[in-house]
């Protein structure tokens, strides 16, 4: 225990058992007995002091006792574990005035157009947790209205900086990404171990889900560990040539991770904090070529060709400037990937494709092979145009099966056992016809409302595409839950409207 003795300016450390998310919030009894708590009037934060350590944070007063007495400090989860100091340790709490780079932050509300040393100032303060949620917004919004190329490339560089910087022995590491919207689209998963059975290094690091239904993370998690450090990581790699990691615990842009907590309730997704953000941990993960997936479609993030044109153009501009090779390709986002919707169903579906069975989803087999194509491509060694074959070849063989099986085992096995959930219902066609289109957006709320990705067996089961004929009476899809409240709103939320739409057959009498 910190051994330093007490003092007026000095409060006994009390874990509280509060979650406060990104922010680091204590408490303070009203009646303190080193404090006057009308010394923080006009101050929302306090700054806390123990031998080296310092950190900001927010302060908030109780007339409680029970929850922290007059000579302690209470430290909700966030600020306790940060800290890294033990319960009971001696912390000096003084007034603390907002971070100086928030003057940057209101330049820019006021329209200026800040420098990279302002940008990386406001990154700075971002990844150590000195801005409240109201201020990130303020930052996220300004930024929303207008951003030049030169603020664009500051704040790619300045994220990609902030946290751990991987390097690898390879000449050549690859690696792919999709800027996400459409459901079930789990290509990563397939690709990895085929470009690794090729030989080509592939460290792929991978975010959770915010606001879909499974992020490649949480899917990969049903099978394997995906919480890896930087060493163990690094040893998947040596042993497999590539990996299916969670980003956020190597700490990859962790700047970013806190602004994309902010900003996807707000529904803030400009294009050019999108490109820094993904960019930013490319960089951090030592990528050197980078295949990006836009995937189109009228519920997608991009509903326009002319949309995809000025993304690919921005991904690429920023490439360029750091030397990373990128390449664009659009994709067909008018329906889901797959069959699966949620953790567990959409790892049936990747393994389904891999071991090449015949109910594999057709769908998820050919994207996944035309992306890891593009990758092989970056082989010197390969004869230009011959990426798709190698792909197929790797996939029909078992060797990319084989690949995933020998990441799996290096990765360890997954925290829990992940079954289907148990509660199910179908959701039928409402006419004769042909499915004309699929709501993804209103997918994705769905399977979140049955409890995915929280609950890993949580989500829906695709019996239907676009152009499939349908009988009235015959199901679409398939709810699983485990929750009855989750299975009870997402039954409701189905039957006020399905996601389908089913136009009469060419030919049909009305």
């Amino acid at each position: 225990m910190n051994a330093i003795p007490p003092s007026r300016a000095q409060l006994r450390s009390r874990r509280v058992n509060l979650d406060t998310g990104r922010e680091n919030v204590v408490v303070i009894s009203r009646r303190s007995t080193a404090l006057r708590p009308d010394l923080f009037r006009g101050f929302s934060r306090v700054e806390l002091r123990s031998d080296s350590k310092t950190q900001l944070a927010t302060v908030l007063l109780t007339d409680d006792d029970s929850l922290v007495g007059p000579d302690e400090l209470g430290m909700a989860e966030p600020a306790f574990r940060r800290f890294g100091q033990p319960a009971g340790s001696y912390i000096a709490v003084t007034p603390a005035p907002s971070p100086p780079s928030l003057d940057a932050v209101r330049a820019k509300i006021q329209g200026k157009t800040l420098e990279a040393p302002e940008i990386g100032a406001i990154v700075d303060d971002l990844a150590h947790y000195r801005y409240s949620d109201m201020e990130i917004a303020a930052f996220l919004v300004s930024s929303a209205n207008f951003m030049t190329s030169g603020e664009l490339i500051a704040l790619t560089e300045a994220m990609a900086r902030a946290g751990t910087q991987l390097r690898w022995n390879a000449r050549t590491v690859v690696d792919k990404h999709c800027i996400g919207g459409i459901p079930g689209n789990r290509t990563s998963m397939i690709v990895v171990p085929i470009v690794a059975a090729h030989g080509l290094t592939i460290p792929k690091t991978s975010s959770r889900a915010i606001t879909s239904p499974a992020g490649t993370a949480d899917t990969m998690e049903v099978l394997a560990r995906v919480d890896l450090s930087v060493e163990a990581m690094k040893e998947v790699v040596a042993s497999c040539r590539g990996c299916l990691a969670w980003g956020g615990h190597v700490n990859l842009s962790p700047a970013d991770d806190i602004l994309i907590g902010v900003e996807r309730p707000l529904a803030l997704d400009t294009h050019e904090q999108m490109v820094a953000s993904i960019m930013s941990k490319k960089l951090a993960a030592g990528s050197t070529h980078l295949l990006i997936d836009l995937p189109v479609g009228p519920n997608a993030k991009l509903t326009t060709a002319s949309q995809a044109m000025r993304l690919r153009k921005l991904f690429q501009f920023v490439g360029d400037r750091f030397g990373l090779e990128v390449e664009v390709v659009t994709t067909d986002g008018r329906q889901p990937i797959g069959s699966g919707i949620g953790p567990a169903l959409e790892a049936q579906d990747v393994m389904a494709v891999l071991a090449n069975e015949p109910q594999a989803p057709r769908d998820l087999r050919e994207k996944s092979l035309r992306l890891a194509a593009h990758l092989l491509e970056h082989d010197p060694d390969l004869r230009g145009g011959t990426g798709y074959a190698r792909a197929s070849e790797l996939l029909e063989s078992g060797a990319a099966l084989r690949q995933m099986v020998k990441i799996i085992e290096a990765q360890g096995p997954a925290p829990s056992a992940s079954k289907i959930g148990s509660l199910t219902i179908d959701v039928r066609a409402e006419r004769d016809g042909v499915v004309a289109a699929i709501d993804c957006l209103r997918l994705n709320r769905l399977a979140r409302t049955a409890g995915a990705p929280l609950d890993k067996g949580a989500g829906i089961k695709l019996y239907k595409k676009i152009g499939d004929r349908v009988e009235q009476g015959e199901p679409l899809y398939r709810i699983h839950a485990f929750e009855p409240s989750a299975f009870d709103l997402a039954v409701g939320m189905a039957q006020l409207d399905s996601a389908y739409r089913i136009e009469p057959q060419a030919g049909a009498a009305p």
